[in-house]
């Protein structure tokens, strides 16, 4: 995996690599951005970092960019908006289109495509008044976690083992601004499924002493382990990682990205989320794959951005 499409750093031209935004995981894109920049500096590539806000985007379009690196985690920056920006200046970047980065954003309309699709994820009921809270409690059952849609990097999420604190769960999760739902809790294996054009990264299964792989878990955390090789049968891994793959594709996402499931006590794989810009931190999953690949990250950024010469008009 270690061949590359672009031989010579002149060939990305200028590059904005856009991070930190306005969504909950600023602060995690921020770190993201900063490694990407450093790791793309390293290769001799021309970037510039750019610290995005509401106020400075049209630094974008002054700035005379070729294409652009996006390490925006969130809503505004991973949901299709700076996407359809980018689109619409004719900048290529790297990463899902308007589309699939819309969908795999939002949870709750990615589970309802899967299911449409035929590929299991955990069952689930939409929280949009008090009333349906007695709903999950009947349909999806304890435990249940309860998640905002719209939200990345486990904010705002909830592991609910009592009906009485399903309430609790529900106010914080909304505090949000989205859409909001329980989801049937899956005991069992968590792995995670890079992406990277059309190569699969190894698996990574994570286990965590906390009640589930949350922010604290994701980025602050020591007592978070990470096994790669996952520890499962050479057909076992395979099967996950075509799974992933299907998952991937369905959400009409490219470029590169992630892939989070679960496999129960009886070995049956759930499909939890998709990440379209997963994190590039020295915590974050992506870059851990790609060292088990023989990746470092300078050849990680640069496969991404590799990526983006799919969307260049001109190259075609």
């Amino acid at each position: 995996m270690t061949d590359r499409k672009v031989k010579d750093a002149r060939e990305f031209g200028r590059v904005a690599v856009l991070m930190g935004g306005w969504a909950a995981e600023r602060e995690v894109s921020l770190r993201s951005g900063s490694a990407v920049l450093a790791a793309l500096k390293s290769r001799d590539v021309d970037a510039y970092g750019i610290d995005l806000t509401r106020d400075n985007v049209g630094d974008v379009i002054r700035g005379d960019f070729d294409r652009a690196f996006i390490a925006l985690h969130g809503r505004g920056g991973e949901d299709g908006v700076i996407q359809g920006m980018l689109d619409a200046l004719g900048i290529p970047y790297t990463g899902s289109g308007v589309l699939g980065s819309a969908l795999a954003m939002d949870k709750l309309r990615s589970k309802r495509l899967w299911v449409g699709a035929g590929l299991s994820t955990p069952a689930f009921t939409v929280l949009a008044a008090q009333a349906d809270l007695q709903r999950a409690l009947d349909e999806v059952g304890l435990p249940m976690i309860v998640k905002p849609a719209t939200e990345g990097s486990s904010i705002g999420m909830s592991k609910v083992k009592r009906a009485e604190d399903l309430p609790a769960a529900w106010e914080a999760a909304r505090g949000y601004g989205c859409e909001v739902f329980a989801e049937r809790w899956v005991q069992g294996a968590e792995y995670t499924a890079g992406i990277i054009g059309d190569q699969s990264l190894p698996l990574i299964r994570l286990e965590t002493p906390r009640e589930f792989y949350d922010y604290t878990a994701k980025y602050h955390s020591n007592d978070t382990r990470y096994y790669c090789p996952a520890g499962l049968s050479s057909s076992d891994e395979a099967a996950l990682r075509a799974l992933a793959r299907r998952a991937f594709d369905a959400l009409d996402c490219s470029g590169w990205g992630r892939i989070d499931l679960l496999c129960d006590a009886s070995g049956a794989p759930w499909l939890i989320e998709a990440n379209t810009v997963p994190g590039m931190t020295d915590h974050s999953l992506v870059p851990m794959a790609a060292r088990a690949a023989g990746l470092t990250m300078e050849d990680l950024v640069w496969r991404i951005l590799e990526g983006s010469f799919g969307r260049d008009q001109s190259a075609e």
